[in-house]
């Protein structure tokens, strides 16, 4: 029985390893996936993306992500660092005040990772 398998979509992953996980990956591309994954792998910081997308102006300021998050300044202010650094999210310095948007092109790279 000959079975037929499904052409998969040509989609690109992130930077580190753009043909996702349907090859192997060298170590440095492992560890880079995983800076992104773990970035991603914390409820706060999903729900930081999520209200960052939703955003009338797809941008917010520190001060407003604290109160629905229930959590303290200085932690959101941790985990948006932590985005940052993963690419996942913009910083723009706007007087004394930090404000953030995501960066939709290296969210949907996660995506293409599992497709």
């Amino acid at each position: 029985m000959v079975t037929k398998t499904r052409p998969r979509a040509v989609l690109s992953g992130p930077q580190c390893c753009p043909a996702g996980l349907g090859e192997p990956m060298t170590r440095d591309s492992a560890e880079s996936l995983a800076q992104i994954l773990k970035a991603v792998a914390d409820p706060a910081r999903l729900q930081l993306l999520a209200l960052l997308r939703s955003a009338v102006d797809g941008e917010a300021c520190v001060c407003d992500l604290t109160e629905p998050l229930g959590l303290t300044q200085p932690t959101v202010s941790h985990h948006l660092k932590v985005l940052v650094e993963a690419g996942l999210v913009r910083r723009e310095r706007r007087g004394t005040w930090a404000w953030y948007s995501s960066v939709p092109d290296r969210i949907a790279e996660i995506g293409a990772l599992f497709c």
